[in-house]
C-alpha cells in the first residue's frame, strides 16, 4: 500500500516492496554482478570524484546525461530486467532506463538536486528502490525552504511525482556513522532530445 509523505504529498512511499530474505539476495548479487567503474568523472574540463559508485543501464538508443555528463550506457542484465519488471506491473509505467548508485558506507552521498534534466522530459516520474542500509531521504522547498526527510530502509520504493521535481530539492547526506552499503536503483523514462 502506497503511503503519501504528509508535508510533501508530490512524494509516495512503498515499504517492504521486497520482503527481507529477496532484499538480500538482491543486494549481495548486485554487489557482485555490477562491475561497478571508476568514479570519476569531468565537468567543464575538471575532473572529480563522484562520492559513491554508478551504472547506467537503458535500452538501445537511450543516452543520459546530468551536470553535462554523458553516462556510459549499460545493457539491462538479466538481474535489472526482473527488478523492472517488478516495478512496471506494480506501476503500471514503463520505464525504459535505470541508474544504480552504491554508497559505500556514510562517506558516500548525494547532493542537493533535482532530476529536471531535459532528457527527462516536461513531467519526469521516477520510481526508487532501496537496498541495504537506511539512509535518509531528505528533500527541500524550492521556494519556502521548507524540509522534511524519510527513512529508505531496505525494499522501500519511493515514487516521485513528476512536480516533486519541479517543487522540491532531494538529497542523501553523508553520515560517518553509517559503516555499511546501500545500493539505490531509480527507474527513469527518458526521451531522446530530437525525438520532442
Amino acid at each position: 500500500m502506497n503511503n503519501i509523505v504528509p508535508h510533501c504529498r508530490e512524494l509516495e512511499v512503498v515499504e517492504d516492496f521486497y520482503d527481507a530474505n529477496e532484499c538480500n539476495s538482491l543486494f549481495q548479487r548486485l554487489m557482485l554482478e555490477q562491475n561497478w567503474p571508476d568514479n570519476r568523472y569531468t565537468v567543464a574540463g575538471r575532473q572529480f570524484i563522484l562520492p559513491r559508485l554508478q551504472t547506467w543501464h537503458a535500452d538501445a538508443g537511450i543516452h543520459y546525461s546530468y551536470s553535462n555528463n554523458l553516462l556510459e550506457t549499460r545493457p539491462w542484465s538479466p538481474l535489472l530486467s526482473d527488478i523492472r519488471l517488478k516495478v512496471e506491473q506494480f506501476l503500471n509505467v514503463s520505464f525504459n532506463s535505470v541508474l544504480v548508485n552504491l554508497y559505500r558506507n556514510g562517506e558516500d552521498y548525494v547532493g542537493w538536486h533535482s532530476d529536471n534534466e531535459s532528457e527527462l522530459g516536461e513531467q519526469p516520474f521516477i520510481a526508487s528502490l532501496t537496498l541495504g542500509v537506511e539512509r535518509p531521504f531528505c528533500f527541500r522547498h524550492k521556494e519556502t525552504a521548507e524540509t522534511g526527510h524519510i527513512p529508505l530502509r531496505q525494499g522501500t520504493l519511493v515514487l516521485m511525482q513528476p512536480n516533486f521535481q519541479h517543487h522540491w530539492l532531494h538529497s542523501v547526506p553523508m553520515d560517518k556513522t553509517v559503516t555499511q552499503a546501500r545500493i539505490n536503483l531509480t527507474f527513469r523514462k527518458v526521451f531522446p532530445l530530437n525525438s520532442r
